[in-house]
């Protein structure tokens, strides 16, 4: 099927099959289910995935062609976007060809929703601090610890878990990647409510869980390098909007703010014609990095100024529609409310603007790196977060 075809088709479909209400809701998930179950049978979902685990094994033009058409609409995928953009393209890159084919095709269906279980209330940013032990025992790992900040959980089957399995080494060599039951007795899931009143976020609490060694993912203690690949993917889709759906709904997008600012005066064009460029370069960087992706071309740290520039658009964007709507855009009940207190987070999840910025600077431009002091230090002797 040529590109033209293709976009027919897809645009149908779209047209045919995305629900007009809210999907992001508990009673809706379900629903959300199936759609994504349609989405995988009309060949819409994993469109470059590998055909042999349950992708389309299309190519990065069909992949495109399918975005800008979704763009005009909301799509009921946002459970699943962790599953999309960061634990199943670790599994695809770094999992064995058993895990690859347990649990590739039930994401790209919709039949099991993906947690990420990294962060911890003594190590965000210095995710390599993590404390949640995981210890050996015959062929099976038990694990103890706690997470936070976890998109999701309340909703995931699956969890893709960084663990310590050795305090006698330096921070990042003592870390074992592994793949979690949800539902395992043990697993303590607890929403936490942000600023917008709403719990997309959760801490996740391991009593005493049981994970087979079959579901390690990587060598034992080689979990950073596996983190690595999972932060890149995850730099990426964040960037990328992977399973967000489109701009439609986005109050504070060019196209919303044109519908209720003077586009008369010429000082309120020039704000929105920056914002028009910002956007642009953006989704063309985004494009760049896929392309390159899909070519076999690792886009490495320059993933972190993908997902940089996308924070500051976010904060840019926030800023824009509050200066030119008003102060009562903040109020409550406010279409831009909710868009406006939720900006500042686009500059925390996923490593914070600092820390993007020191990743740039160090692997991209070859600035001289920040001084080091745990570099060589076991993590047993470190007296840093949690471990004082």
């Amino acid at each position: 099927m040529n590109l033209e075809d293709y976009r027919r088709a897809a645009r149908a479909w779209l047209q045919r099959n995305v629900p007009s209400d809210d999907y992001a809701e508990t009673d809706g998930i379900a629903r959300a289910r199936d759609f994504m179950a349609g989405l995988y049978d009309a060949g819409y979902s994993g469109i470059t995935w590998p055909e042999r685990w349950g992708g389309q094994g299309l190519t990065q033009a069909e992949d495109r062609v399918f975005a800008e058409e979704a763009a005009a609409y909301t799509l009921p995928t946002y459970v699943f976007s962790i599953g999309l953009g960061m634990t199943g393209p670790t599994i695809v890159d770094r999992g064995t060809d058993d895990q690859r084919e347990r649990f590739v095709r039930p994401l790209l269906r919709g039949e099991e929703i993906w947690c990420q279980l990294f962060s911890e209330p003594g190590a965000g940013s210095d995710v390599a601090s993590l404390q949640t032990k995981a210890e050996l025992d015959g062929d099976h790992w038990i694990v103890n610890g706690q997470k936070v900040w976890t998109s999701v959980a309340h909703y995931a089957d699956w969890g893709l878990l960084l663990a310590r399995t050795d305090v006698e080494v330096p921070k990042h060599k003592g870390l074992t990647m592994f793949v979690v039951d949800m539902h395992h007795p043990g697993v303590t899931v607890r929403p936490l409510k942000d600023m917008s009143g709403r719990a997309n976020f959760n801490e996740i609490f391991f009593d005493n869980v049981t994970i087979p060694d079959e579901h390690r993912v990587g060598e034992v203690n080689d979990g950073w390098s596996v983190a690595v690949t999972t932060l890149l993917h995850e730099r990426l889709s964040i960037s990328a909007g992977v399973g967000m759906g489109g701009q439609k709904d986005n109050p504070a997008s060019l196209e919303a703010l044109r519908k209720v600012v003077d586009t008369d005066d010429p000082l309120v064009r020039d704000e929105l014609v920056e914002l028009h460029i910002r956007s642009r370069a953006l989704a063309l960087f985004n494009q760049r990095l896929a392309q390159e992706t899909r070519a076999g071309i690792f886009p490495g740290a320059r993933g972190s100024a993908a997902k940089l520039l996308l924070a500051e658009l976010t904060l840019y964007q926030a800023d824009l529609a509050t200066r030119l709507v008003g102060p009562e855009a903040a109020l409550a009940g406010h279409p831009l409310a909710r868009a406006i207190s939720m900006a500042p987070g686009m500059a925390l999840g996923g490593g914070t603007n600092e820390i993007m910025r020191n990743i740039v600077g160090d692997r991209v431009l070859g600035l001289p790196p920040e001084p080091r002091v745990d570099k060589t230090v076991p993590f047993k002797d470190l007296k840093v977060g949690t471990q004082a």
